[in-house]
């Protein structure tokens, strides 16, 4: 019977991390399903998810436990729904001038609402023409059912203001 592993690594980075992870999955007959990735400051950080045989999960988690390059840590999860009944998808975008607080005040409302943030992905970068720095974010959004998308979007284009970003949110459901 297969199980899914959730993996998370982080070290410093360096050629040849994601090629000896993925030998070690292979060599345990597993197979990488999904991850994400990045160079963070000087480190290699990621999280990915592994199928995998029973029999090979403890022996996969030893190795990955081994490994010298990176620490990585390997978790089985509990396999779920694809869908879960009732959550709508929506995307969120926002940029703006970057200050300290921006990521807290907004996930401070879709947790005010039962929101769940499935992805989020942020960065910074220089404007053009201005010199300052513009703080980007992108995240993939589950609604709960009770949840109104105009009402979540007046909510965030409240606090947009203090925060001198803007704020948009797309759904991704099909109609």
């Amino acid at each position: 019977m297969q199980q899914y592993l959730v993996i998370t690594i982080i070290g410093d980075d360096r050629p040849g991390i994601v090629e000896k992870l993925s030998a070690l999955v292979c060599a345990h007959e597993g197979n990488w399903l999904e991850c994400s990735m990045a160079h963070l400051a000087g480190k290699f950080a990621g999280i990915l998810r592994v199928a995998a045989e029973e029999t090979q999960v403890a022996p996969l988690q030893n190795a990955l436990s081994a490994l010298t390059e990176v620490k990585a840590v390997a978790e089985i999860a509990v396999a779920i729904a694809a869908q879960e009944t009732g959550f709508r998808r929506c995307k969120l975008l926002l940029v703006g001038h970057d200050r300290p607080g921006i990521v807290k005040e907004v996930t401070h409302v879709l947790a005010a609402r039962g929101v769940n943030v499935e992805t989020l992905e942020s960065w910074t970068d220089v404007a053009a023409m201005a010199a300052t720095t513009l703080f980007h974010a992108e995240a993939d959004l589950a609604l709960p059912a009770g949840v109104d998308h105009a009402v979540l979007q007046a909510e965030l284009e409240g606090i947009a203001d203090d925060l001198m970003v803007d704020i948009a949110l797309h759904p991704t459901d099909p109609s």
